[in-house]
């Protein structure tokens, strides 16, 4: 089992750009793909990106490549998203989630066993 802590959110003006964390403890985050995903009241969670277990793979939503990318250092148990060019559209809670299993459906929430609480970012124009 692995928790995880987003942290880094807060308020960022459009264009600009900001770095959301997730800290793993418990079981290494090694043993798992990441995944960071979005929700805003009303709407489903949107998938962000995800990374492979040892970095090598990545992928991203539609809405957010190219802008956004995610990182780990699985040293520190740490997993970051590095949100670039950032557009009022962006404002959400940002959730990052850890999955076993094949990285093949990793924009697809039902595959993580395991969320954070979530992080809310604002975007002002």
């Amino acid at each position: 089992q692995v928790q995880l802590e987003e942290s880094g959110g807060g308020s960022v003006q459009a264009g600009g750009s900001h770095r959301l964390s997730c800290a793993a403890s418990g079981r290494t985050s090694s043993d798992y793909h990441m995944g960071w995903f979005r929700q805003v009241p009303g709407k489903e969670r949107e998938f962000v990106g995800a990374i492979g277990r040892y970095g090598a793979l990545t992928n991203y939503g539609d809405s957010v490549k190219g802008r956004f990318f995610v990182s780990r250092d699985n040293a520190k148990n740490i997993v970051y998203l590095q949100m670039n060019y950032l557009k009022p559209e962006d404002t959400a809670v940002y959730f990052c989630a850890a999955k076993t299993g094949p990285f093949l459906r990793a924009g697809d929430s039902r595959e993580y066993d395991y969320w954070g609480q979530g992080t809310q970012v604002t975007v002002s124009s």
